[in-house]
């Protein structure tokens, strides 16, 4: 969730000030695009993994704190909860076999972290939703307790006025109850790819990303169950929704998929400086060449697809598009597997002659995100040019072949294309992600979170593929 600040208590004087510096950074970035200040030619992925920690009987373990300080290791840092942790990568120059580098390094990062925590007799779960996690467990004792945490719980409250989160899901069950801060985030675990591309170009990748977001809910669903309840493919899309209310319309809501698309990545930030009050007014000592107040800014708001903002070793800025809609696990090679997916649909698509915006209406593209969470592979949409598919044959007859044509102009190796690939390809003809194993495990075994939760584990531990699981 970001950076840490050094205060969680704010008075209106910062908030003025922040806002001035926020306006001066969104005007300073406006020139850059103007003056061509983006280094162009290099493309790069990366990522951000959200894991639990849970006990010997698969619940929540609060301990990350005596965990990472045990670990000690600058690519694993807190989260939200004291039962989560976020695992990152080297980001990797998109040639050769980018993706396999990516995974051996979180295969060892995470193989450590594991045995780490079975000194406590924990482990790790790489999951969307755990099964085992009950109300109860999100609540503001067991959160991190980096400032920010506490900041943003305060500030999103005032947001809504006081008002507890209404959480209202109707899936194969409906759920409805009501929680009082922003700990329900810490039941959405996700897998962000980072896809640093071209600044002139980032508008296109951004609507690419947004086109591309209901085929990648669909094949990386791993989220069908809350509280016992058994909902969406991907309920995480609903529940973080929900989860960060704020009083106003669809323009100023902070998790969401946007409204519309852009003509340049620009408008991204516009929209932050008009559209979204500012959280965490944390005033920095800082010129403004680092753009510190406006990266703090677009770090409250979680778009499923957001823009970022960094800076390489030579202090060259650059722009990331952050794809947020996949969930953690099943395995390495599933969250690798569905990187390469991404990276390549998407760069497929933001190179296509006519932009495939222009044939998807915004508000279609939109529709066919949520059916795809709801429903998952299951799910009919509306493709390019109006024309009504199933998601799953259209990723196994089109997509697939697009994500292909992607990684062979980033110069990706055949065999390394193929490998990832053929996972996501594997899952496309079985059927079988991790919601609809999950799903069919309660129906062989009945409605046992635990013994899902053991189960899964299991399976996670033995690196196969979610593919090929049985139950």
């Amino acid at each position: 969730m970001g950076q840490e600040i050094s205060d969680s208590h704010f008075q209106a004087e910062d908030f003025d000030a922040f806002r001035q510096r926020l306006q001066d950074e969104t005007r300073l970035l406006q020139q850059w695009f103007d003056d061509g200040m983006f280094p162009r030619g290099e493309h790069v992925v990366g990522f951000e993994l959200e894991a639990w920690v849970v006990d010997q009987a698969a619940r929540p373990a609060p301990i990350n704190e005596a965990l990472l300080q045990r670990l000690a290791d600058p690519l694993v840092v807190p989260e939200l909860a004291r039962f989560n942790l976020e695992f990152n990568g080297t980001p990797q120059r998109l040639s050769g076999a980018a993706f396999s580098l990516l995974a051996d390094e979180l295969q060892h990062t995470w193989g450590r972290c594991n045995r780490l925590a079975g000194e406590w007799n924990a482990r790790l779960a790489m999951i969307g939703i755990l099964p085992t996690v009950v109300e109860g467990d999100l609540n503001p004792g067991n959160m991190s307790s980096m400032l920010r945490y506490l900041a943003l719980d305060e500030q999103l409250r005032l947001l809504r006025d006081g008002t507890p989160v209404q959480v209202d899901i109707n899936g194969r069950d409906r759920l409805r109850f009501s929680h009082k801060d922003v700990m329900l985030e810490s039941a959405t675990t996700s897998f962000q790819i980072h896809l640093k591309v071209d600044a002139d170009r980032a508008g296109r990748f951004y609507n690419a990303a947004k086109v591309a977001s209901a085929a990648m809910v669909a094949v990386s669903a791993n989220s069908p169950y809350l509280f016992g309840a058994e909902l969406w493919e991907e309920t995480r899309i609903p529940l973080f929704e929900q989860a960060v209310p704020v009083i106003g319309g669809e323009r100023v809501k902070r998790v969401t998929l946007g409204t519309g698309y852009v003509d340049s990545i620009i408008d991204c930030f516009a929209a932050n400086l008009n559209n979204h009050p500012v959280l965490l007014p944390e005033l920095m000592e800082d010129s403004g060449e680092q753009l510190l107040h406006l990266r703090l800014h677009n770090g409250t708001i979680w778009r499923w697809n957001r823009p970022l903002i960094g800076f390489d070793r030579l202090n060259r800025p650059h722009i990331r598009i952050e794809h947020r809609v996949v969930p953690a696990g099943p395995t390495v090679v599933d969250s690798v597997a569905n990187a390469a997916f991404f990276v390549g649909l998407v760069c497929a698509l933001a190179n296509l002659p006519e932009p495939p915006e222009k044939r998807l209406p915004y508000a279609q593209a939109r529709e066919n995100f949520y059916r795809a969470a709801h429903y998952g592979l299951a799910a009919e949409i509306r493709w390019l040019d109006g024309r009504r598919v199933g998601l799953k044959r259209l990723i196994r007859d089109e997509l697939l072949g697009l994500a292909r044509t992607g990684l062979a102009k980033l110069a990706i190796d055949p065999e390394e294309s193929g490998y990832w690939l053929g996972i996501i390809a594997e899952r496309v003809r079985t059927g079988q992600n991790g919601a609809s194993w999950q799903r069919a495990w309660v129906r062989c075994h009945g409605v046992d979170m635990a013994a899902l939760t053991e189960s899964y584990l299991e399976r996670q531990e033995s690196l196969s593929a979610v593919h090929e699981w049985t139950l």
